[in-house]
C-alpha cells in the first residue's frame, strides 16, 4: 500500500513539474514569430486563438496539444464510418470533450470559402500539396505554415515541429516528438528480429492485374517511417528514389530485382495474398514465397500506416506485431 501511494505521489509531481514546464514553455514565447517554409516566411504576430488546418493530418497536432481547431479538412480516405473523422482523431476529440470541428470538403480541393468563415488567425499546412496559388489565397484569410521542402513529403517529426511553432508551442512540439519516440523505442525492444530487415511498400495492386508493381520510394512518408521501426530500404528501392519521386513501377517480368527485400507491406486483402501466390512471376520475389507479407486492408488501419502525430500511438503495437510476424518468415 505504501508502495502505491508512493507511486501516486510520483507521478502527481511529475504532471505538476510537466505542467509548470508547459506553462513556462508557453510563457517564454515571444511574438512575432517567423517560420520559414517552401513559399517564404510567416510571420505571426500574436499567440493564434483560432486555428483552422488544410491537406492531411495537420489538424492533429493542435489535437495533440489539447487545442481543438475550429476547422479542419474531412477525411476522404480510411474513414470506415463515414463521418469524416478517422478513429484516432474521434477518439482525442473525446478525450477533450470537444465537439466536431467544422469538416472541409477538400475533394475538389481547398473549399476557401469555407476556410475563411471559420476566421482562423492561423492555418496549419506543413504537411500539404499547397501550390503558389493555394498558398496566396489562403495568405489572404491568415498566416499560413506551408511545408518546409517539397509537397506531400513532410515527415511527422517535421509536421509536428512546424504546425506547433506556428501555434506558438514549439517546446510542446518537442515534447510531443520525444514522446512518441520512447512509445516507439518501447515496443521496438520487444520485437529485436525486425533489426536489420529490409522493407517495400506497394501501393493499390489489383488480385485481377499483377503485371506492374508499383511501389512507394524513400521520398514517401509510409517509407520513412519504416526507419523509426527499425526497418532498413533496400537497395533496389533506394536506387528508385530520385528527387521528388514518391513512386516507381516495374513490370513483374523485372521482379528479380527486388530480391533484396525481406518484408512486403502493401494494401489489400487474402484474394490479393492468394493471387500474389499464384502468381508466376510474383512467385520469384522471396518475399512472396516464403510470405513475409504484411497485408493492409483499405481501411483505417491501412490509412494509420502512413504515420501521422496521432495514428503512431493507436497503429503502433498491431503495425509492429503484423512486420514481426512477416520478419519471422523471412529468411
Amino acid at each position: 500500500m505504501k508502495l502505491f501511494r508512493f507511486a501516486v505521489l510520483a507521478t502527481m509531481v511529475s504532471l505538476w513539474i510537466g505542467a509548470k514546464d508547459s506553462a513556462r514553455a508557453a510563457e517564454s514565447v515571444s511574438y512575432p514569430i517567423s517560420i520559414e517554409h517552401a513559399f517564404g516566411t510567416t510571420v505571426i504576430d500574436r499567440k493564434p486563438e483560432r486555428v483552422a488546418t488544410v491537406a492531411w493530418a495537420n489538424h492533429e497536432v493542435p489535437l495533440a496539444l489539447g487545442i481543438v481547431p475550429v476547422g479542419m479538412a474531412r477525411a476522404n480516405f480510411g474513414d470506415d464510418d463515414g463521418d469524416g473523422i478517422l478513429p484516432w482523431v474521434a477518439a482525442r476529440l473525446d478525450e477533450l470533450k470537444a465537439e466536431k470541428p467544422v469538416l472541409f470538403d477538400e475533394g475538389d480541393g481547398i473549399d476557401f470559402e469555407a476556410v475563411a468563415a471559420t476566421r482562423p488567425d492561423v492555418i496549419l499546412a506543413a504537411y500539404s500539396g499547397l501550390s503558389q496559388s493555394d498558398y496566396d489565397t489562403l495568405s489572404q484569410i491568415a498566416p499560413v505554415i506551408a511545408y518546409p521542402e517539397a509537397p506531400w513529403s513532410t515527415d511527422w517529426r517535421e509536421t509536428i515541429r512546424l504546425d506547433s511553432a506556428g501555434l506558438g508551442m514549439a517546446g510542446e512540439g518537442d515534447a510531443l516528438i520525444a514522446d512518441i519516440e520512447t512509445d516507439i523505442a518501447a515496443t521496438l525492444a520487444a520485437h529485436p528480429e525486425l533489426k536489420g530487415k529490409s522493407a517495400m511498400f506497394i501501393t493499390h495492386l489489383s488480385a485481377w492485374d499483377l503485371s506492374t508493381v508499383n511501389f512507394y520510394t524513400t521520398n514517401d512518408t509510409r517509407v520513412k517511417f519504416f526507419a523509426d521501426l527499425g526497418l532498413a530500404s533496400p537497395k533496389s528501392v533506394n536506387d528508385a528514389s530520385l528527387p521528388g519521386k514518391f513512386s516507381g513501377s516495374v513490370s513483374a517480368e523485372q521482379i528479380d530485382a527486388f530480391d533484396d527485400v525481406d518484408i512486403l507491406v502493401t494494401y489489400g486483402d487474402s484474394m490479393l495474398f492468394d493471387a500474389l501466390k499464384a502468381n508466376a512471376l510474383m512467385m520469384h520475389m522471396p518475399a512472396v514465397s516464403q510470405e513475409s507479407i504484411v497485408m493492409l486492408g483499405n481501411n483505417a488501419v491501412g490509412t494509420a500506416a502512413n504515420p501521422t502525430p496521432l495514428s503512431i500511438r493507436w497503429i503502433l503495437k498491431d503495425y509492429v506485431t503484423l512486420l514481426s510476424e512477416a520478419a519471422k518468415k523471412s529468411k
